[in-house]
């Protein structure tokens, strides 16, 4: 995989976190394996960085974030965070919480699939879960972090008993057992588990099929589910009429209804 876009200055930052396009999909991977692909240093902006330039990037459609190694990520890097060596720690009257990867991930529309190819702790874990789709190798682990003395810091206790419900959000968060893939799978906190080779070809296989489809209907159906989590149903139900009206004026919109006439696959623009 190629370095992410950047000053090519910054490759010690750079290599700690990779990117790749195929097509019309970014893959983004966590590259510390030797770390287990733990968050250190300036990680965290550069991980911002990447997400945004992909939200307003018209040819991204679809995002795959996994990790290079055994380890998807195993949260953030404890020997920096003790030494004050990271973003989450130093400088914090400059520090915006809501500029960090979980909040830009909340906001983003673009489809977002993880590919968690191994364990995910902590930070990592709530990264996971921010995600719109999880396909699980047989090899993944979810590690609550409690354990660690530390609580799930970034959504992870915002998302859990909106998965899963508040009893089985307290076994996980609060008993702190580590899940294994049949757990997660169990629990429906992936989208399926597969053999761990398969897993990367399978995350491919359903990005491609996100890119196919109408980015702006992928878009305004994601930014109305996300809405609907916290408001009325009457509220919602305003926001998608608002929402389709702008779909019907789409060049999209107009393209499906002649390649449903010519009974052939839509080739959308995003216009």
């Amino acid at each position: 995989m190629s370095d992410p876009v950047g000053d090519p200055s910054e490759t010690e930052m750079a290599r700690d976190v990779l990117t790749e396009r195929v097509d019309q999909i970014l893959v983004v991977t966590f590259n510390r394996p030797e770390r287990m692909n733990s968050i250190g240093g300036n990680t965290i902006d550069l991980l911002s960085e990447i997400f945004l330039d992909a939200e307003h990037d018209r040819d991204v459609r679809a995002i795959i974030l996994t990790g290079t190694g055994r380890a998807f990520c195993s949260g953030l890097d404890l020997k920096d965070v003790s030494s004050g060596n990271t973003n989450v720690t130093q400088n914090a009257g400059g520090f915006k919480i809501n500029e960090t990867p979980p909040f830009v991930l909340r906001r983003m529309d673009t489809p977002i699939v993880c590919a968690l190819n191994g364990p995910a702790a902590g930070y990592g874990m709530d990264l996971a879960l921010g995600c719109d789709f999880i396909l699980a190798s047989d090899r993944a682990k979810f590690v609550p972090p409690v354990r660690r003395g530390v609580i799930p810091e970034s959504g992870g206790t915002w998302l859990l008993p909106r998965l899963v419900g508040w009893h089985k959000a307290c076994e996980i968060t609060l008993l702190a057992r580590t899940l294994e893939a049949a757990d997660i799978e169990r629990l429906g906190l992936a989208n399926r588990v597969v053999p761990h080779d398969e897993l990367m070809d399978e995350a491919m296989s359903w990005a491609s099929e996100l890119a196919s489809n109408a980015p702006l209907a992928v878009a305004a159906a994601k930014r109305s589910m996300r809405l609907g989590l916290d408001s009325t149903f009457e509220a919602n139900s305003s926001a998608v009429m608002a929402e389709l009206m702008q779909l019907f004026r789409s060049e999209d919109f107009k393209e499906s209804l002649v390649a449903f006439m010519q009974k052939r696959p839509a080739k959308f623009e995003g216009r």
